[in-house]
């Protein structure tokens, strides 16, 4: 099983108005974060998974708990807490690219303490972060010392994940990306991460950098360019984007690293031994696997992630 930890929301998207009247917003509302949409791409690609994340016990917090059963992750480690749920407000450019606003201070997904951390089992394979949980108080550190007392124990997947939104400062962002860089194994990020993280550096020589410490493989998104992965033993290389007609990007990162893990899994290589073992084949047949997993969920609307069977 793997354990995906932080935030769990509702966006909001905005809808066209069939009626004409200006004043008038229409908005539809999808189940979402960047953590839960991994946690339900994990178990649409046949994964075991689940949660760790706060919901609230309001309305929406009980809708995502029911969105999550029944996609079939496992509730083992979900929290409750009487706080609201976070709302975040989506706007889909010309490109299909997402633009956030988020509403979320003192919502029950930032309130996880280190009183909350789990006693992880053996069946628990790995874990993964990412997004603005990694930034937000109390959960930052939370899943930060999660993260450094199961370093070297099981596979430590990252995903920046930068949203500037609920957490505008960047060196903030910069500080505990840092740190985290060295305790995971995995690590995949976009250029748009990279671009705001650090703007005047070239992005190979910060991945570079990142593969000094104990990470194995870097995945770099280029969005409609493909993707390149860097290796620590058998160098870097691209491969393109997938030819799809693209409804909007919303969830593809999130399936691009839901389907690494997946791959991972089902070659029996979901530990840090394993991906320490792989060859350049392997490597090359998982960023493929990832790609293709990505383009299905961009010629959706919203993050509408794929299953194992439309990826054969």
């Amino acid at each position: 099983m793997y354990l995906v930890c932080g935030e769990a929301l509702f966006d909001f998207f905005s809808e066209e108005d069939a009626s004409g009247l200006a004043s008038k917003v229409n908005f539809k509302a999808i189940a979402g974060g960047s953590p839960f949409n991994v946690a339900v791409g994990l178990r649409r690609l046949g994964v075991e998974a689940a949660l760790f994340a706060g919901l609230s016990t309001d309305y929406l917090g009980r809708r995502l708990q029911q969105v999550l059963q029944d996609e079939g992750v496992r509730p083992d480690y979900l929290v409750d807490f009487a706080a609201p749920t976070t709302l975040a407000m989506v706007a889909v450019g010309a490109n299909g690219s997402p633009h956030y606003s988020f509403r979320g201070e003192g919502c029950a997904d930032r309130q996880l303490k280190p009183e909350h951390l789990p006693e992880l089992g053996p069946q628990v394979r790995g874990l993964h972060i990412g997004s603005f949980s990694l930034v937000v108080q109390p959960i930052a550190d939370t899943l930060l010392a999660l993260v450094q007392r199961e370093s070297g124990k099981r596979l430590i997947s990252l995903d920046p994940n930068v949203r500037l939104n609920p957490e505008p400062n960047i060196d903030l962002w910069r500080s505990r990306i840092a740190t985290l860089v060295e305790l995971a194994d995995l690590i995949k990020v976009s250029d748009e991460d990279l671009s705001l993280l650090y703007p005047e550096q070239d992005p190979q020589r910060v991945i570079e950098g990142w593969l000094q410490h104990r990470c194995q493989l870097v995945f770099l998104t280029r969005g409609g360019e493909g993707a390149t992965v860097f290796s620590r033993t058998q160098g870097s290389w691209s491969v393109p984007a997938s030819s799809v007609k693209i409804a909007d990007t919303v969830g593809a990162g999130d399936t691009f690293q839901a389907a690494l893990i997946t791959w991972l899994t089902e070659q029996q290589l979901d530990s840090v031994a394993g991906v320490q073992s792989l060859e350049r084949g392997q490597i090359d047949g998982m960023l493929k696997f990832a790609v293709q997993a990505a383009a299905l969920t961009c010629s959706k609307t919203g993050p509408d992630l794929p299953y194992r069977q439309q990826l054969n």
